[in-house]
């Protein structure tokens, strides 16, 4: 076949821990593809432990695009994302090879699919004062006052998730309208007799989307525990201590705040025995995961695919030759 523009576009999502790296890498081995990673932490150099991030040997033999692009200490964000994914789509196909975009960042894959909605802009004077509150309330009772102004947005996040809930925040007292009208698409908000702001981007093409989803969420669960002690005993405490020592990143800071990484960096901070930091990165990448479930559960028209099922590879790649009419 010709990997031209009117190819369809094919994204394998799902959950962290759910298999997707090792899966895309059997499928490239299968099919002239190469991936595309939709991964807002395996942007990031130097971030290799905490992120899963395919080793040198797998980036040699199946080509990994979006990978170590950005320095710790930038904000790389969706809008870069969907800039840079629309970049190297392109030029796989001008090599006649397939984009399969592989990750678990839900929101990059909106926005590469669906186009960006028109939020309002970052605010630094009022991220300083809902920090200052934070530091004041704690973060638990931020996300109580999200709860009252827009309870779909709070029911998805975390009481502790500071950085999504400073953001749902700051929009909400920017714009007046909670960030949960701003992600509904144009139709949703039409329903409910608004029709104020600008479209979204309309897709430019034909997508596919293959989700990757537990049967049982207490297998992925074991999953998450598994990886996350692997982690620790490959070095991602060090990994954040070398990270630290560099003089110029904060906790504050997107790629500080990855799962992981920011249970680490608060544990170098404070001390102690180092079972408690790992349940907390465990209990935080579970919370992770269900709130890409929830993303995953909001798109209807996804392929849902069993990762726990000895069938999925097959069945993926099924649905890749189909999608691709190979």
């Amino acid at each position: 076949m010709t990997a031209g523009p009117g190819t369809p576009l094919v994204l394998l999502l799902g959950p962290t821990a759910s298999g997707k790296s090792a899966l895309a890498l059997d499928l490239a081995r299968r099919l002239p593809i190469e991936i595309v990673s939709v991964d807002s932490a395996q942007v990031y150099r130097g971030m290799d432990i905490g992120t899963a991030k395919p080793d040198a040997a797998e980036r040699a033999a199946v080509p990994h695009h979006l990978i170590d692009i950005a320095d710790p200490g930038e904000r790389y964000s969706a809008a870069r994302f969907a800039a840079d994914a629309r970049a190297a789509i392109a030029d796989i196909r001008a090599r006649g090879r397939l984009p399969l975009l592989a990750g678990g960042t839900m929101l990059y894959a909106r926005a590469l699919v669906e186009g960006l909605h028109p939020l309002p802009g970052a605010d630094a004077a009022l991220r300083r004062r809902l920090e200052e509150e934070a530091r004041s309330l704690g973060w638990p009772a931020l996300h109580a006052r999200l709860a009252r102004v827009d309870p779909a947005t709070a029911a998805r996040l975390a009481p502790g998730d500071a950085q999504r809930i400073q953001r749902a925040l700051e929009v909400f007292e920017l714009s007046g309208r909670p960030l949960s009208h701003w992600l509904a698409a144009p139709s949703e908000r039409a329903a409910h007799g608004d029709t104020s702001g600008e479209p979204c981007r309309p897709s430019a093409q034909q997508h596919v989307t293959i989700a990757l989803e537990p049967s049982q969420r207490t297998a992925l669960h074991a999953r998450i525990a598994d990886r996350l002690h692997a982690m620790v005993r490959a070095g991602l405490v060090e990994e954040v201590r070398a990270l630290r020592a560099r003089g110029d990143l904060s906790p504050e800071l997107p790629s500080m705040r990855c799962v992981g990484y920011r249970q680490v960096w608060a544990w170098l901070d404070a001390g102690g025995p180092i079972e408690p930091m790992i349940e907390a990165a465990i209990a935080a990448t579970r919370q992770l995961a269900k709130r890409q479930l929830t993303w995953l559960r909001g798109m209807p028209d996804r392929i849902v695919v069993d990762c726990l099922a000895a069938d999925a590879p097959a069945r993926v790649l099924e649905a890749l030759r189909r999608a691709w009419r190979l």
